[in-house]
């Protein structure tokens, strides 16, 4: 049986998804709205993969190299999803969050350094990809989501007085970058014209996605003996998919917003110190330092203890 916060992380994740996807019917983010949401989110998920997941993904691996092995195979997979299937390009399929003039100077191209369109419409017929190939690769993107959640939280199974607390962080980068997600979904299937009626079915088919990859990962450990190492690469692996996605979603747009750069900073470094301040927040591991007094203990000196 999982345990109560993951589920209740599960729950608050499902509703914010589904939020996320309805927003349209309600009011038109602007497009530098989006930004500084995602500027937020983008510098939580640093922070949380940086000072969270990799710590976490060291002590458990037992291993340095185990763990930052994992983190590179993450950001590359991360990498090649956004590469095929654009699964971070959030405001971009919609048409309305692009009307940006020409405004830095007459020479300026339309595609800047880092490849990105800004001064054109970026939709569906001009990026070649398709309503269902974004949801496939947000779907599985959000299943490692549910898996980095659900990692985070077994990390801290052993000791329940801090298995919560050491997947808050994960859950917080989760929470706020999910309804992004759930908005480039539904934003790009209206402007390809798909009825209400599917735009809602698969919305809520998404917002399940991440409890499903969640509860499943959380059942699997649970079966497995010595499951440490299968969380340790589970932590590493989320630590570089998240490194990858607030990169993604924070650089390019480093050149375009010039006359936002104050804005926008300031919402990266705010979401750095929400991951430090749940950091702080966080108690240390009773069972690591356990693990710690057990192997300074000499042989000898353990079996006294234990007759």
């Amino acid at each position: 049986m999982p345990p109560t916060i993951l589920i209740v992380y599960c729950l608050v994740v499902t509703l914010a998804s589904l939020a996320g996807g309805w927003i349209p019917r309600f009011f038109r983010p602007t497009h530098i709205r989006m930004q500084v949401a995602m500027s937020f989110a983008g510098g939580l998920m640093l922070g949380v993969a940086v000072l969270h997941l990799l710590p976490h993904a060291i002590e458990e691996a037992h291993s340095v190299h185990h763990a930052a092995g994992w983190t590179m195979v993450g950001m590359l997979t991360m990498f090649f999803m956004i590469r095929l299937f654009h699964v971070h390009e959030h405001g971009h399929h919609d048409p309305s969050f692009h009307s940006h003039p020409k405004q830095v100077n007459d020479s300026t191209p339309a595609e800047d350094s880092c490849g990105h369109t800004h001064d054109a419409p970026h939709t569906a017929a001009s990026s070649g990809i398709s309503s269902l190939g974004l949801f496939f690769g947000l779907v599985l993107h959000t299943l490692i989501d549910g898996s980095a959640l659900a990692a985070s939280v077994a990390a801290g199974a052993e000791n329940d007085s801090t298995a919560g607390l050491i997947g808050l962080g994960t859950f917080m980068a989760i929470l706020l970058h999910k309804p992004l997600d759930s908005l480039a979904i539904t934003s790009m299937m209206t402007a390809q014209g798909w009825s209400p009626t599917w735009i809602t079915r698969l919305n809520v088919i998404f917002a399940l996605v991440c409890p499903a990859g969640a509860l499943a990962f959380f059942t699997g450990v649970n079966h497995l003996t010595g499951a440490q190492p299968v969380i340790g690469a589970a932590l590493g692996f989320s630590a570089g998919m998240f490194l990858c996605i607030a990169l993604a979603d924070v650089l390019p747009e480093v050149q375009f917003h010039r006359h936002d750069k104050i804005k926008l900073s300031a919402a990266i470094l705010s979401g750095v110190m929400l991951a430090v301040l749940i950091g702080i927040w966080e108690p240390d591991h009773a069972h690591e330092h356990d693990h710690e007094h057990e192997h300074e203990q000499p042989p000898a000196t353990r079996a006294e203890h234990a007759d």
